[in-house]
Protein backbone atom coordinates (compact mmCIF):
# COMPACT_ATOMS: atom_id res chain seq x y z
CA UNK A 1 0.00 0.00 0.00
CA UNK A 2 1.09 3.51 -1.37
CA UNK A 3 2.00 6.07 1.43
CA UNK A 4 -1.13 7.67 0.35
CA UNK A 5 -3.85 4.74 0.35
CA UNK A 6 -2.63 4.45 3.88
CA UNK A 7 -2.90 8.05 4.26
CA UNK A 8 -6.35 7.82 3.09
CA UNK A 9 -7.61 4.51 4.69
CA UNK A 10 -6.34 6.58 8.25
CA UNK A 11 -8.23 9.71 7.21
CA UNK A 12 -11.67 7.24 6.92
CA UNK A 13 -10.73 5.33 10.18
CA UNK A 14 -9.93 8.73 12.00
CA UNK A 15 -13.76 9.87 10.41
CA UNK A 16 -15.83 7.24 11.05
CA UNK A 17 -14.46 7.07 14.97
CA UNK A 18 -15.26 11.09 14.88
CA UNK A 19 -18.74 10.39 13.66
CA UNK A 20 -19.28 7.68 16.58
CA UNK A 21 -17.64 10.51 19.62
CA UNK A 22 -20.61 12.82 18.20
CA UNK A 23 -17.84 15.31 16.62
CA UNK A 24 -20.70 17.13 14.16
CA UNK A 25 -20.74 20.73 11.97
CA UNK A 26 -17.47 22.70 11.57
CA UNK A 27 -15.62 20.21 13.70
CA UNK A 28 -16.03 17.69 10.72
CA UNK A 29 -14.76 19.92 7.96
CA UNK A 30 -10.89 18.75 8.28
CA UNK A 31 -12.92 15.75 6.25
CA UNK A 32 -13.80 16.67 3.38
CA UNK A 33 -12.97 19.19 0.25
CA UNK A 34 -14.55 21.91 -0.27
CA UNK A 35 -16.16 20.56 -2.65
CA UNK A 36 -17.07 17.25 -1.13
CA UNK A 37 -20.47 15.69 -1.99
CA UNK A 38 -22.30 13.03 0.02
CA UNK A 39 -24.82 11.00 -1.76
CA UNK A 40 -26.89 8.51 -0.19
CA UNK A 41 -28.86 6.19 -2.38
CA UNK A 42 -32.09 5.36 -1.44
CA UNK A 43 -33.26 3.30 2.14
CA UNK A 44 -35.86 1.93 4.74
CA UNK A 45 -34.69 5.14 6.40
CA UNK A 46 -34.52 7.58 3.97
CA UNK A 47 -36.88 5.77 0.54
CA UNK A 48 -35.47 8.81 -2.07
CA UNK A 49 -32.16 8.86 -1.41
CA UNK A 50 -30.06 12.48 -1.31
CA UNK A 51 -27.36 14.23 -2.28
CA UNK A 52 -25.33 16.92 0.07
CA UNK A 53 -22.78 19.19 -0.58
CA UNK A 54 -20.49 20.34 2.29
CA UNK A 55 -22.40 22.86 3.89
CA UNK A 56 -25.79 20.26 3.89
CA UNK A 57 -23.51 17.40 5.14
CA UNK A 58 -22.46 19.41 8.22
CA UNK A 59 -26.11 20.35 9.16
CA UNK A 60 -27.19 16.60 8.98
CA UNK A 61 -25.08 15.86 11.01
CA UNK A 62 -25.77 18.27 13.57
CA UNK A 63 -29.17 16.98 12.65
CA UNK A 64 -28.47 13.16 13.32
CA UNK A 65 -26.55 14.29 16.94
CA UNK A 66 -29.81 15.52 17.85
CA UNK A 67 -31.76 12.37 17.06
CA UNK A 68 -29.46 9.51 17.76
CA UNK A 69 -27.57 9.07 21.92
CA UNK A 70 -25.42 7.09 19.78
CA UNK A 71 -23.81 5.39 17.03
CA UNK A 72 -21.23 3.00 16.18
CA UNK A 73 -19.29 1.79 12.95
CA UNK A 74 -17.78 -1.86 13.47
CA UNK A 75 -15.82 -2.43 10.02
CA UNK A 76 -16.17 -5.53 8.66
CA UNK A 77 -14.04 -5.29 5.74
CA UNK A 78 -11.77 -1.99 3.81
CA UNK A 79 -10.67 -1.67 0.16
CA UNK A 80 -8.12 0.91 -0.70
CA UNK A 81 -7.10 1.57 -4.38
CA UNK A 82 -4.94 4.53 -5.23
CA UNK A 83 -7.63 7.40 -4.85
CA UNK A 84 -10.73 5.27 -3.45
CA UNK A 85 -11.66 3.66 -0.22
CA UNK A 86 -14.50 1.54 0.37
CA UNK A 87 -15.46 -0.05 3.91
CA UNK A 88 -17.85 -2.08 4.63
CA UNK A 89 -19.45 -1.81 8.37
CA UNK A 90 -22.28 -2.71 10.60
CA UNK A 91 -23.80 0.60 11.57
CA UNK A 92 -25.41 0.63 15.22
CA UNK A 93 -27.40 3.56 16.20
CA UNK A 94 -29.54 4.22 19.64
CA UNK A 95 -32.59 6.59 19.32
CA UNK A 96 -31.71 9.73 21.73
CA UNK A 97 -35.59 11.10 20.64
CA UNK A 98 -38.85 9.00 19.40
CA UNK A 99 -38.33 8.36 15.28
CA UNK A 100 -42.29 8.00 13.80
CA UNK A 101 -43.06 4.63 16.00
CA UNK A 102 -39.81 3.82 17.51
CA UNK A 103 -39.51 5.44 21.03
CA UNK A 104 -36.29 6.84 22.20
CA UNK A 105 -34.12 4.51 23.44
CA UNK A 106 -34.69 2.07 20.42
CA UNK A 107 -31.64 0.90 18.66
CA UNK A 108 -31.31 0.41 14.94
CA UNK A 109 -29.09 -1.34 13.17
CA UNK A 110 -27.72 -1.25 9.34
CA UNK A 111 -25.38 -2.71 6.91
CA UNK A 112 -22.96 -0.14 5.36
CA UNK A 113 -21.02 -0.32 2.43
CA UNK A 114 -19.84 3.44 2.22
CA UNK A 115 -17.20 3.82 -0.69
CA UNK A 116 -14.79 7.53 -0.41
CA UNK A 117 -12.99 9.21 -3.58
CA UNK A 118 -9.81 11.57 -2.01
CA UNK A 119 -8.75 14.58 -3.61
CA UNK A 120 -5.64 16.18 -1.51
CA UNK A 121 -5.89 13.91 1.41
CA UNK A 122 -9.66 14.41 1.94
CA UNK A 123 -13.07 13.13 0.86
CA UNK A 124 -14.23 14.44 -1.94
CA UNK A 125 -16.87 12.07 -2.57
CA UNK A 126 -18.34 9.79 -0.30
CA UNK A 127 -21.67 7.27 -1.18
CA UNK A 128 -23.51 5.27 1.18
CA UNK A 129 -25.63 2.54 0.05
CA UNK A 130 -26.83 1.95 3.35
CA UNK A 131 -29.43 -1.55 4.42
CA UNK A 132 -31.29 -1.48 7.56
CA UNK A 133 -32.75 -4.18 9.22
CA UNK A 134 -36.50 -3.86 9.57
CA UNK A 135 -37.62 -2.54 12.59
CA UNK A 136 -40.98 -3.65 14.88
CA UNK A 137 -41.77 -1.22 17.72
CA UNK A 138 -42.42 -3.15 20.85
CA UNK A 139 -44.13 -2.02 23.86
CA UNK A 140 -41.44 -1.73 26.29
CA UNK A 141 -39.76 1.22 24.07
CA UNK A 142 -37.60 -1.63 22.60
CA UNK A 143 -37.29 -2.78 18.63
CA UNK A 144 -37.50 -6.30 17.61
CA UNK A 145 -35.15 -6.28 14.67
CA UNK A 146 -35.28 -9.04 11.60
CA UNK A 147 -32.86 -11.87 13.21
CA UNK A 148 -31.65 -12.77 9.52
CA UNK A 149 -28.34 -11.01 9.56
CA UNK A 150 -27.37 -11.92 13.04
CA UNK A 151 -24.72 -14.93 11.18
CA UNK A 152 -22.72 -12.53 10.09
CA UNK A 153 -19.17 -11.75 11.98
CA UNK A 154 -16.92 -9.44 12.25
CA UNK A 155 -13.77 -10.20 9.58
Amino acid sequence: MTDAEESNLALVRSYLAALEAGTVGEDLIQFFTPDAVQVELPNLLNPKGGESDLPTILVRSKQGQKLLSTQRYEIRSEIVQGSRVAVEALWTGTLGLALGELAAGSTMRAYFAVFFEFSYGRIRSQRNYDCFEPWQPQPNGTTQVNQSFRHLKAA
